[in-house]
């Protein structure tokens, strides 16, 4: 019996060793392919990173599809499926509801329709890339990546409109004006517009924009603040509170070298593996290298012979809801202008893994999808019959189908000078992006790319919250002029930044949007370009790693007037004593702040929304709206509406202080000394699906305790709702995705980092063997030579 045991112990042990080498990509030796013109060969150095070489830029980009199945097979097979709405097929009827939000926005219907109108070398390039994933899967393809295996699937063919479907989503993540259009909505059906101006405050130094009294207007008709709800649940996150991006150049002047500088670190949600994947791409006069995309076919953001670039969010006002009334005796026809008028349809059916599947009929008005047909009943509010009287339709630029995004994408890695690169850029779509970029030459700039909608002058809601469909006031009146977006050009200051805050001054005469990010990164990225310091790529890293929090410093004031009797508060107060908004992983105060402001935002606010709009909130930071009140004497919301009696804004502070305490000791124990910020602030990379299997988790999520907070240059959000698996707080899921210093002087000096590894496999050595430089800060070289060589020849 011992010695079968052993026997089966053996068979499994070898049958995982055979397994683990059939999965892990051939990176050495000859391949003979099917799909090029010729010879492509890639070289891989000691990270992972692949320098892939071809005769011309298709084969290249064939080759690039290759290496991405290659390494990252699993991340483009979720990357078609969230683009066409097809999660539920492999993960059950959990994923159901954002599959029927998908298919009612209509992602991959307009990714088929934008793709018929791309032509030329990018249609070549986009055809190329599709053929070199499904020759590696097809005919090179060894063992199936685990989560296949485990979820029972097979790889599906990657098709050109997944490229195009997959850059949607891309803008979906990084725009979420929409989120906060059915807020507002919601909230002003229980507050005035002046309240909700307060709670949401405008960005600092402007007023609010003057609007009608859109809670007035919702009242008289007659909406219950449901109407869109259940469709803001089933989406795909997108515009969440406290994430952003930065992005500088400095000019030769502020340099060591005397040639300009590039740095730029997108924060993006956190994922196993990366979202990103580094390549370095050679063809005839084509040579870059930097961050690509798995599912797309060219460098995001990097570096070619004659320039560097990174991008921004710059997050305008790119999704307006409309609200559609429906003709009370024939639910297929809304209002408009002009009259009735028929919905567009279109049946969809999803299957659902393990249940039936499931018909959907989606409709569109002139202004777009109707959002709210997803998931469940289109509408909750009803008649006097006890039928719906509304529905919800988005317009959104990037749902236009006229497509040039991947254009500019080709464009700008192609581009030569900063001019070059500025009419390129000008053929992105969206998301639209604050791009910096830098060139041989010494020249820097900044363009914000992307389509800008032109409201009407007539326009009284500025598309903070949804208008009536039915007048055409509120309708789009065209695009703004590409060449007009804001830029700039070579400032005499010989620097610039931007980190999501408002990127033009008060004079621009366009309407870009009212909810830029709060400006203290960029204020500290000012703070430390301009100290008269000669810049190097150490400089800029050392930037980039930063974890001084301006906001934290704002707060930590009324944090210190905080009085409580709980047992630990002095001892909280001494470790206070000696922070100074520093958010290092070993200091105790930013567990303090954080906790702290976490009940202060509950105890100011929860009881004004009440426990269905407060759990709508919860997550976010509230740190202009804290500002406002507390600096602002606004002592309406430091009364708790709930008691009698009336609280001051000292007594929130110090009920905050206690509960924060309470909290901390609960989960930390009674030596306030060992509450280190890095106990609490760890950054999960989150894997689809098995971050949410806890007995899988340990081996696909990394996770690593990080410095900084939501606003710190090191921005590593901090998540104020339970983890989903653990239950912990302050947990980050988003953070700088990459980090990159970029030298046009000496590119051998150009450096580079993302959050996990170049692989996708968990067990292979290239999975997580970036975790640990980037919470350290490390980087590594953008340009390099290969360790190994893989020579793909034509068949």
């Amino acid at each position: 019996m011992l010695l079968g045991l052993v026997l089966l112990v053996a068979v499994v042990v070898a049958g995982a060793a055979w397994y683990v080498l059939r999965a892990l990509p051939q990176v050495e030796g000859e391949l003979v392919v099917q799909g090029i013109e010729a010879p492509v060969t890639i070289v891989r150095d000691e990270h992972g990173i692949p320098t892939i070489r071809g005769a011309s830029l298709a084969d290249v980009m064939w080759g690039l599809g290759f290496v991405h199945a290659q390494d990252r097979l699993w991340q483009l097979e979720v990357h078609k499926r969230v683009g066409a709405g097809r999660l539920a097929e492999a993960f059950g009827p959990a994923a159901l509801a954002n599959d029927q939000f998908l298919r009612a926005l209509g992602v991959r219907r307009t990714a088929q329709q934008q793709w018929a109108g791309v032509d030329g070398e990018t249609r070549r390039v986009v055809e190329a890339y599709a053929a070199g994933i499904n020759a590696y899967v097809r005919q090179h393809l060894r063992a199936r990546p685990p989560e296949f295996i485990v979820l029972g699937l097979e790889p599906e063919d990657w098709e050109p409109a997944d490229t195009v479907a997959w850059t949607t989503m891309m803008a979906w993540d990084l725009g979420g004006n929409w989120n906060n259009e059915l807020l507002r909505m919601a909230l002003s059906l229980k507050l005035p517009v002046e309240r909700i101006n307060e709670l949401l405050p405008p960005y600092p130094g402007t007023a609010p924009l003057p609007t009608i009294d859109y809670a007035q207007l919702y009242r008289s008709l007659r909406l219950d603040g449901t109407l869109g709800r259940q469709a803001e649940l089933a989406a795909p996150p997108s515009g969440l509170d406290g994430i952003g991006s930065n992005n500088w150049v400095v000019a030769g002047s502020h340099a060591a070298s005397g040639k300009p500088l590039v740095a730029n670190d997108p924060h993006l949600r956190l994922s196993a593996p990366a979202l990103w994947y580094f390549a370095r791409l050679e063809a005839p006069g084509f040579k870059v290298a930097g961050a690509t995309m798995p599912g797309l076919p060219a460098v995001v953001l990097g570096q070619n012979e004659h320039l560097a670039w990174g991008f921004t969010n710059t997050a305008p006002d790119v999704q307006d809801l409309y609200l559609e009334e429906l003709h009370p005796d024939d639910p297929m026809l809304y209002r408009t202008p002009d009259g009735w008028a028929r919905f567009e349809t279109h049946e969809e059916v999803i299957r659902v893994r393990g249940q039936p599947e499931v018909r959907m009929t989606v409709r569109a008005t002139r202004h777009g999808p109707v959002i709210s047909d997803a998931p469940g009943p289109a509408s909750t509010l009803t008649g006097p019959q006890g039928a719906p009287t509304h529905v919800l339709a988005m317009r959104w630029t990037a749902l236009d189908t006229d497509y040039t995004t991947l254009d500019a994408a080709l464009g700008i890695n192609r581009a030569r000078n900063v001019d070059e690169f500025v009419q390129a850029a000008q053929r992105h779509v969206a998301p639209m992006q604050s791009m910096v970029v830098a060139d041989v030459h010494g020249r820097i700039a900044m363009v914000a790319a992307g389509r800008v909608p032109l409201r009407q002058p007539g326009h009284d809601l500025h598309g903070l919250v949804p208008a009536p469909g039915w007048e055409a006031k509120y309708d789009w009146a065209g695009y703004l002029d590409p060449a007009l977006t804001p830029r700039e050009l070579d400032p005499a200051r010989g620097w610039i930044a931007t980190a999501n805050h408002r990127i033009h001054g008060p004079d621009y005469p366009h309407f870009l949007t009212s909810e830029w990010t709060l400006p203290y990164r960029q204020q500290r990225i000012e703070q430390l370009i301009d100290t008269g310091t000669r810049h190097t790529v150490q400089t800029m890293a050392a930037m980039q790693a930063d974890v001084v929090s301006l906001a934290a410093r704002r707060l930590l004031p009324w944090l210190r007037r905080a009085q409580a009797s709980h047992p630990l508060a002095a001892a909280a107060h001494r470790q206070l004593e000696g922070f100074d908004g520093e958010m290092h992983t070993d200091a105790v105060g930013p567990t303090l702040l954080w906790a702290w402001q976490r009940h202060l935002a509950e105890g100011l606010f929860a009881d004004e929304l009440g426990p269905e709009l407060w759990e709508r909130m919860a997550a976010r930071h509230f740190q202009d709206a804290i500002e406002g009140v507390l600096e602002g004497d606004r002592t309406w919301w430091c009364d708790d509406k709930s008691t009698p009696q009336v609280e001051t804004c000292q007594d929130a502070i110090d009920a905050a202080f206690v509960r924060a305490l309470d909290e901390l000791q609960a989960r930390l124990g009674d030596d306030v000394a060992a509450w280190q910020w890095g106990r609490v602030h760890l950054a999960r990379s989150e894997h689809r699906p098995f971050s949410r299997v806890k007995a899988l988790a340990p081996a696909f999520e990394p996770d690593t305790p990080t410095a900084g907070d939501s606003f710190t240059l090191n921005a590593t959000r901090v998540n104020l709702k339970a983890h989903p698996r653990t239950g912990e707080r302050y947990w980050s899921d988003h953070g700088p995705s990459l980090r990159a210093v970029y030298d046009v002087a000496d590119p051998a000096q150009s450096r580079f980092i993302h959050s996990t590894g170049q692989s996708g496999l968990p067990f292979s050595r290239w999975y997580r063997s970036f975790v640990q430089r980037w919470a350290e800060g490390q980087s590594v070289p953008v340009w390099a030579e290969g360790e190994t060589v893989l020579k793909l020849v034509p068949r």
